[in-house]
């Protein structure tokens, strides 16, 4: 008896010993996110945070609407250098290899092998899996990667038909995405050398599978050197299912080239991939600088590290080891994106299709993420905000104007003009490493001149071969108060977003002293009145002529009206006043949620259950909080419900759980919530100075999920709001928690 009790005391000894022993990186799971439909649009890629180029195993052929990798397949048919953001955006200058046993097989479908999860292993820094043909043979691929570099490790069995495959592009006649027009086909052709002499496989990638989106760039290429620690002795290229052998170099849309081997049993073949948007001479040196040798646990160890200094700044106590995973999860994928763009201190732009000096980041979801992901890389980010910011602008310098979405160059998708609410938020909060008064004049371009053919394009979602669409409409906006439903798709949105972003522009001004600017964008941002609808009590499409009426499915982007219902956040109280009140705005909001109508994986409601501290019922903003951290993320692969787009997701979760949240952009000011764990602390930088704010929740329970009262530094906060001002000071925010609502008025 004394020895089972002993053994047990030891178990559980080292048990404890083994989770202290874990750190931040090792509680983030890539996998969550990854399943097809509605669950996240993520993929478990390796390489350090906002990394030029991802390296994902490929389970199938990635397009606008599918991602590289997803959990329910069962076959992996390469491992892919991408720039593919994010499931409903395109891949751009990609390259593939695959490790292959047996007969030449080089086309997708072909050379695939089959895998199961239990032999998977998927981290922020490193991912292995072990494959069978249907011989069932295995080989094992490892992965590693830096910036924009990657090196990988496959071992194979004995053999004398080893083989790699290098997949240098993938136009596909079958392809039914729309995106392989005539057009891209006859002009696209990728290119594949193989250099016996230097033991490597060069070549680009032109193809951009959003080709068909924005102005063509006949500039644009993907460049990839491959090197191998295996001597290339055997080898050829292929052309869709044409296999040249001993062919060193090829052209087309479909094409590639191979590698053969003989190898011994447990025989591992290291191989480096380079890629680079600027030029082979680039990518070289992008080689020479991040993997100059071919030690695969140093590159898989520094990577580690890096990830878990980016973590580390913020730390969370007392929950489970599941509620870490999340949350670790969720700040792996806020550190994403904007992905780096430049390479040493030059970058390709594909905005004039030209090379230029200076740090770019590129693939900004901005409809996405100026609502949380930006405003939460102020902390957890800092030094980045100005270079991204940078980056904006250098867009607008060779573009004309701030981007929307670009991929990597601007494809329209979305709408508004919400680089100007990312631009202002930073602002406000005292970032100032860039070009201020270039700022405010990209952001007022937006507000005030309306772009080429604005009255008479319609600007339907992904539009072809389109100019810049910046504020479809805005001459209809800036002379009847409101863009038209029978002149414009997506009025309704448009006219709510356009006001949101004419606040920000006006918080710049105001800040320069703008005053005439200042007092015109104010006074616009005010036209979400002009199409609330006082007898339905909704926001409405209106016609050119004044009348009510259009297409209302037509009206609204990925919404209803009840989506759009809300989204005021420039003037909660007059949006207030205008819907009757408090109390009638609180009866609106219990309805929205009572009735379903709130949808968590639509980012235009994010802000949805902080309205209630403006109204006079916060209790009832703890008590949603609890409920959508807990019904919409988990530690699964099914775990985001919803597409992450870029991390807003995850930063709405990871500011949830923080007990504050930013409603505003532009104001400076957060709504406060509930945090859900005991004891958060984040280290940040204000400035030159480095800070800790530190969150309690103290008595959370299960039950505790009401706050009484909130104080800061020991001051009693007298509303459920706090200022960015004061959090930046760092110190203690103490949530006092109880289980029952605290009614409470808001000054």
């Amino acid at each position: 008896m004394k020895y089972i009790l002993f053994l047990l005391a030891f178990v559980f000894f080292n048990e404890n010993l083994s989770a202290q022993k874990k750190q931040y990186v090792d509680y983030v799971n890539p996998l969550i996110g990854t399943p097809a439909k509605g669950k996240g649009g993520t993929m478990p890629s390796v390489g350090p945070p906002f990394a030029m180029t991802n390296f994902t195993a490929q389970t199938r052929v990635n397009k606008m609407k599918a991602m590289p990798y997803v959990y329910e397949d069962s076959t992996i048919h390469g491992f892919i250098a991408t720039h593919q953001p994010t499931v409903w955006m395109g891949d751009y200058g990609y390259v593939s290899i695959m490790p292959q046993v047996g007969q030449l097989a080089v086309l997708p479908e072909q050379r695939k092998m089959k895998f199961l999860h239990s032999d998977e292993v998927s981290t922020a820094y490193y991912y292995s899996i072990k494959m069978n043909n249907d011989q069932g043979v295995s080989i094992k691929a490892e992965m590693a990667a830096t910036e924009r570099c990657g090196i990988l490790k496959f071992t194979y069995p004995a053999s004398t038909e080893s083989h790699l495959i290098i997949h240098g592009i993938n136009v596909n006649q079958a392809d039914d995405d729309g995106q392989n027009k005539s057009n891209k086909r006859a002009k696209l052709k990728g290119y594949v050398y193989v250099d016996n002499v230097n033991n490597e496989i060069r070549g680009y990638n032109p193809d951009r599978t959003a080709y068909n989106l924005g102005p063509e760039l006949p500039n644009f290429k993907g460049y990839f050197i491959i090197k191998f620690n295996k001597k290339i002795k055997s080898f050829g290229t292929w052309n869709e299912d044409v296999i040249t052998k001993g062919s060193i170099a090829q052209y087309g849309k479909r094409i590639g080239a191979y590698i053969s081997f003989a190898t011994k049993q447990n025989e591992a073949v290291t191989v480096k991939i380079a890629t680079s948007f600027i030029s082979l001479n680039q990518a070289k040196e992008n080689l020479k600088r991040e993997i100059p040798d071919w030690d695969f646990n140093k590159v898989r160890q520094s990577t580690r590290a890096i990830w878990q200094k980016n973590l580390g700044r913020i730390k969370v106590e007392g929950v489970t080891e599941d509620e870490k995973a999340i949350f670790y999860t969720a700040m792996y994928h806020t550190m994403l994106f904007p992905r780096e763009f430049s390479e040493y201190g030059k970058y390709y732009s594909a905005f004039d299709d030209k090379i230029h000096n200076g740090v770019s980041y590129n693939d900004y979801s901005l409809w996405d993420t100026f609502r949380a992901l930006h405003p939460l890389l102020i902390f957890t980010q800092p030094e980045r905000v100005n270079a991204m910011i940078n980056s904006m602008l250098q867009m607008y310098k060779e573009g004309g104007w701030l981007p929307m979405w670009p991929n990597p160059t601007e494809t329209n998708i979305m709408i508004g003009t919400h680089a100007d609410a990312v631009i202002a938020d930073a602002y406000v909060k005292g970032f100032r490493g860039y070009d201020v008064n270039l700022a405010y004049e990209a952001m007022r371009k937006d507000a005030m001149i309306p772009p080429d053919h604005d009255t008479t394009r319609w600007g339907g979602d992904r539009d072809e071969w389109q100019g810049f669409e910046g504020r479809i409409g805005l001459s209809y906006y800036h002379s009847l108060g409101y863009v038209p439903s029978d002149k414009a798709a997506e009025s309704v949105s448009r006219t709510l977003e356009y006001a949101l972003d004419d606040y920000s522009v006006a918080q710049v001004a105001k800040g320069l002293g703008k005053h005439n600017d200042y007092d015109k964008l104010i006074k616009w941002s005010a036209n979400y009145k002009n199409l609330y609808h006082h007898q339905s009590g909704f926001m409405a499409p209106r016609k050119r002529n004044g009348k009510w009426g259009g297409d209302e499915k037509k009206s609204f982007t990925e919404g209803s009206p009840w989506t759009y219902l809300f989204c005021v956040t420039q003037d909660i109280p007059g949006m207030i006043k205008m819907m009757g009140g408090n109390e009638k705005f609180a009866a609106k909001l219990d309805q929205n949620f009572s009735e379903g109508h709130y949808a968590h994986d639509n980012e235009p409601g994010h802000h949805y259950i902080y309205l209630y501290n403006y109204c006079g019922q916060p209790w009832k903003t703890q008590e949603l909080v609890r409920k959508q951290t807990r019904e919409n993320y988990f530690n699964r692969p099914q775990g985001i419900n919803g597409n992450d787009d870029c991390g807003q997701m995850s930063a709405w979760y990871i500011f949830s759980v923080m007990g504050f949240y930013p409603v505003t952009p532009g104001s400076g000011m957060y709504a406060i919530g509930a945090p859900q764990f005991p004891k958060i602390s984040m280290n940040f930088k204000a400035g030159n100075e480095s800070k800790t704010l530190d969150i309690f929740a103290d008595h959370i329970s299960e039950k505790n999920k009401f706050v009484k009262s909130v104080t800061f530094n020991g001051r009693l906060l007298k509303d459920f709001f706090i200022s960015h001002n004061e959090i930046v000071k760092g110190g203690k925010l103490v949530f006092l928690m109880t289980d029952k609502p605290a009614v409470r008025s808001i000054n």
